[in-house]
């Protein structure tokens, strides 16, 4: 097993030291880009890799998921290693394969689940969203922590142990359902002011554009740079748990919300899209979707990622809504790198390419009008009048020579009519 050096300066907090497991059924491409992803996740709730391991089987051994002899192995290198926090598992085990586990390795074992569930609970800032991860918690790790074999209170702190907290689980573990009850009528409660928020924004006729995407591809970046909406926007996975609605107008008049959504992720456990309904919400109410992608990654990422996304995309809010596809961070991208056509590049950070997002957003909103440009000679004036009765009209000018340009917002059919008369 190779390890990673860890240097920790003196005076610093040690960070939680942890070995990355994933059990291999075939492609071990696709397992070691999961374990990339899963080394990033625990970067992100505070923890360093020390090392990575992978076990080839068929299938899953029912009590330790991984084989015995895999298992022993792990069990040694702890033991060896002397200073080694946790083991978490890129695949989601049964509470008697993690109470297995622990016993054998002596130290914490987590699953993926857990381990993003510890990264909501970590970033979670507004009521609802401490409610909704508690929910998930409470729902997910509560059946994990029964049967260890060990008291709650001895297993400390650190990552896997976020959220509701051990202590509160231990407490209410004989009253769980009636404790997640209580959350729930809570969390409707705040539901129904979200949807009289809603409701009143549907009054005054604007339309929503919720800006979706994988975790980190940078949808508060994109926020704050349209609409200065001063949210934290972090090189880490879920740095934004809340969802955030913002006025975008822009220059040429027109009013759009955009909302910044929780970020998308491979395997994103159920518990939490359950738990988070009311927020996720915001992309079913959506009029438009700007389906954000990294496009500085590797081709292979870039569909990985956007197809996570579509598959949320269609099991949160259908098929039926207008998309636009973004490649964002194009700054980072290499010259060369394809991209597919259709797809609007922009860079959030810089601001290259939002004027065409904008002008795309513009389109949409207004129907799919586009904005054209007309002139019309004097003698055929009397046109004017057809393009009044189809075209939203933002300029008439009266030259000199008595022809008349007007400026417009028109479907592409209807300018076919006119087509002479666009001015090039």
């Amino acid at each position: 097993m190779a390890t990673q050096n860890l240097i920790i300066e003196q005076g610093e907090e040690k960070q939680t030291r942890a070995v990355l497991v994933s059990l291999c059924t075939g492609d071990s491409a696709a397992t070691d880009v999961s374990l990339d992803e899963l080394e990033n996740l625990l970067e992100t709730a505070g923890g360093v890799t020390v090392a990575r391991v992978v076990q080839n089987m068929e299938k899953p051994n029912a009590k330790t998921y991984i084989g015995s002899g895999k298992a022993k192995e792990i069990a040694d290198f702890v033991e060896n290693d002397g200073d080694i926090d946790l083991v978490v598992f890129d695949n989601e085990l049964s509470p008697s394969q993690i109470a297995n586990l622990e016993e054998l390795t002596g130290v914490r074992v987590i699953d993926r689940t857990m381990l993003i569930l510890d990264i909501f609970a970590l970033h979670a800032v507004t009521g609802e969203g401490k409610l909704q991860v508690e929910i998930a918690c409470l729902r997910y790790t509560a059946p994990r922590l029964t049967g260890k074999g060990k008291d709650l209170s001895r297993l400390g702190g650190g990552i896997g142990t976020r959220g509701p907290g051990e202590s509160k689980l231990e407490s209410d573990r004989r009253h769980l359902k009636r404790r997640i009850a209580a959350l729930e009528e809570e969390l409707q409660e705040m539901e129904r002011t979200r949807v009289t928020q809603r409701a009143a924004r549907d009054k005054k006729q604007i339309k929503n554009a919720a800006i979706v995407g994988y975790t980190n591809s940078g949808k508060s970046t994109l926020l704050n740079y349209l609409t200065n909406a001063g949210i934290l926007a972090e090189n880490k996975l879920f740095a934004t748990l809340d969802p955030t609605t913002r006025l975008l107008t822009t220059e040429n008049g027109v009013e759009l919300l955009l909302t910044d959504t929780v970020g998308f992720i491979d395997r994103l456990p159920h518990h939490l899209v359950k738990a988070f309904k009311s927020t996720l919400d915001e992309l079913r109410y959506a009029d438009i979707i700007i389906h954000l992608t990294d496009g500085s990654e590797d081709p292979d990422e870039i569909r990985r990622k956007a197809a996570v996304t579509d598959s949320l995309i269609e099991e949160l809010c259908g098929g039926d809504k207008p998309i636009l596809r973004v490649y964002n961070k194009m700054d980072k991208k290499a010259e060369d790198d394809f991209v597919p056509a259709g797809v609007i590049e922009i860079s959030a950070r810089t601001g290259n390419g939002v004027t065409e997002l904008i002008s795309a957003l513009e389109e949409e909103v207004r129907g799919g009008r586009r904005k054209t440009v007309f002139r019309f000679p004097a003698r055929d004036a009397g046109k004017i009048s057809a393009l009044y009765a189809f075209a939203e009209i933002e300029d008439t000018i009266y030259n000199d020579d008595g022809s008349v340009t007007v400026t417009a917002y028109c479907e592409a059919k209807e300018v076919g009519r006119l087509e002479k008369y666009i001015e090039q």
